[in-house]
């Protein structure tokens, strides 16, 4: 019975990690959807998000199902509640990447976002793209050093994200209100992308080693 239990647990992990990959391919191309104006790969995307919310809903009922089954206590217990959390945020994760290919594919074929904008933006996909690919590689392996890497690469998310609404509120700003509105709207998207899978980094470093790293205010 113990065996079987432990299997289940395994089963669990791997099922975040796979959720974690389809997350991860979304992101990717998403942000390339949204910085080269290509619809097709924005509909992609879009239409992969229910892969993604399917998987996500498949391993909420196996967890519940080892609650009800096993009753699991200490350490195997904070494994499957966490996993039911990690899961949700993963989810989350997966929407932020369509609201991302959304904005794509209703500007095209125009650019989303004004010209003195697409570096930023070039910078905050290639940032939440390396955290995604982290993320895998934190849940496949357990190594918290990844999730430190996670959180240092969301400071300097926040920090582009700031930098974003210095542009559109400042006095040189030329973009209109569309050009305002999407900026800020994809700017969030990626900021809260990254937000999730810290999220998922501090759940991760408490199952490894039982100290809780409090949110930041």
């Amino acid at each position: 019975m113990r065996e079987v239990f432990q299997q289940e647990l395994r089963e669990v992990q791997d099922r975040l990690v796979e959720i974690s990959t389809l997350v991860a391919v979304s992101i990717e191309n998403a942000t390339r959807a949204f910085n080269e104006s290509d619809v097709s790969l924005a509909e992609a995307v879009i239409a992969e998000d229910n892969r993604i919310d399917e998987a996500a809903l498949e391993l909420d009922e196996l967890a519940i199902n080892i609650l009800a089954r096993q009753q699991p206590v200490a350490r195997d217990l904070r494994i499957v509640v966490s996993a039911l959390r990690v899961s949700a945020s993963l989810e989350r994760m997966g929407d932020m990447s369509e609201h991302i290919a959304q904005l794509a594919r209703y500007r095209f074929p125009d650019k989303v976002v004004p010209k003195s904008l697409r570096s930023t933006f070039a910078e905050l996909g290639s940032l939440d793209v390396a955290i995604a690919r982290k993320l895998v590689e934190l849940l496949t392996s357990g190594d918290v050093r990844i999730a430190e890497e996670i959180r240092n690469d969301d400071d300097k998310i926040d920090a582009l994200h700031l930098s974003v609404f210095d542009k559109v509120l400042g006095e040189t700003w030329k973009g209109g209100a569309v050009d305002t509105v999407d900026a800020t709207l994809a700017s969030r998207y990626h900021e809260r992308f990254a937000d999730h899978a810290v999220s998922i980094a501090k759940k991760m470093q408490y199952l490894a080693t039982g100290d809780w790293v409090a949110p930041e205010l």
